[in-house]
């Protein structure tokens, strides 16, 4: 059954932000990852819209959220999402976010903690795990000479193919295909200076994040991704890891059902919490 999902757009100084809405009760808004938009949460928001009023932003320069000659930036989107809430009068939430979305929720809750109740955290990025530069490094190549890597990539294949290589650059080349298909997350990730990146990480800030935080990791996402999602877990005094079976990054759209049990669970013992 489709969802009565209300659209809306509003014009904001960074750019015009557009978003899905429904329900009623505690708020809770949704961040979605690097490569999707707001309809990712969808499947999730299905079954929370009976109890909670869900807002689902596309963050800015993402999906319908159109922004001028801009340069992307964490503090950017948070600076955004911040207008946003203020626009629409939601001075206490809880914040969502997958991927990207949980860098700019955490980034968020750890300058506006008295409007943040809870946050829910999935495959979180914004902290550098163990052997994560190379990666970067690599990824960097890909979007800055995307044709060269192409190059490579397709005359390698028939030779590793006699190595039993050829899964490795099918899936090198399908994350080429990811990553060229959002200039602003690769802005966001890849084509700034490393500096401005790292200073915009936040392993060395997680100990003021005072707000409780649920995070959700899939247990066969990549050594990369776990390790970040403990990270979180081990800097955050009120955070608690829930590890996910049977699913790897992909948990808004593999798992729906699970994912909103969680969040579900989370906000609701939050909640008693405070009264």
């Amino acid at each position: 059954m489709e969802l009565p999902l209300s659209n809306s757009r509003i014009q904001l100084s960074s750019g015009q932000i557009f978003w899905r809405e429904i329900g009623r009760g505690p708020i809770l808004v949704f961040l979605h990852g690097s490569w999707s938009d707001s309809s990712q949460w969808l499947p999730v928001i299905k079954y929370l819209s009976q109890d909670y009023h869900c807002f689902a932003p596309d963050l800015l320069g993402f999906g319908d959220s159109v922004a001028s000659n801009l340069n992307y930036s964490i503090q950017l989107e948070v600076e955004c999402l911040c207008q946003y809430l203020e626009a629409l009068h939601l001075s206490q939430v809880y914040l969502i976010g997958h991927s990207l979305g949980a860098w700019i929720g955490a980034s968020y809750a750890l300058q506006y903690s008295h409007q943040v109740s809870g946050l829910v955290l999935l495959s979180p990025e914004g902290v550098q795990a163990p052997r994560q530069e190379q990666s970067w490094w690599w990824a960097r190549c890909i979007v800055e000479y995307p044709r060269i890597t192409y190059g490579i990539l397709r005359t390698l294949r028939p030779l590793v193919q006699l190595w039993g290589g050829q899964k490795s650059i099918d899936q090198a080349l399908q994350r080429r295909q990811q990553l060229l298909s959002s200039p602003a997350a690769c802005q966001l990730l890849f084509q700034r200076r490393y500096s401005e990146i790292q200073g915009e990480l936040l392993q060395e800030n997680l100990d003021w994040l005072k707000v409780p935080c649920l995070i959700l990791q899939g247990r066969t996402d990549t050594t990369e991704a776990i390790a970040r999602s403990q990270i979180y877990a081990q800097k955050t005094p009120q955070a608690q890891l829930q590890m996910i079976e049977r699913v790897g990054n992909n948990l808004p759209e593999a798992l729906p059902a699970v994912v909103a049990r969680h969040i579900h669970e989370f906000v609701s013992t939050q909640i008693r919490h405070l009264q």
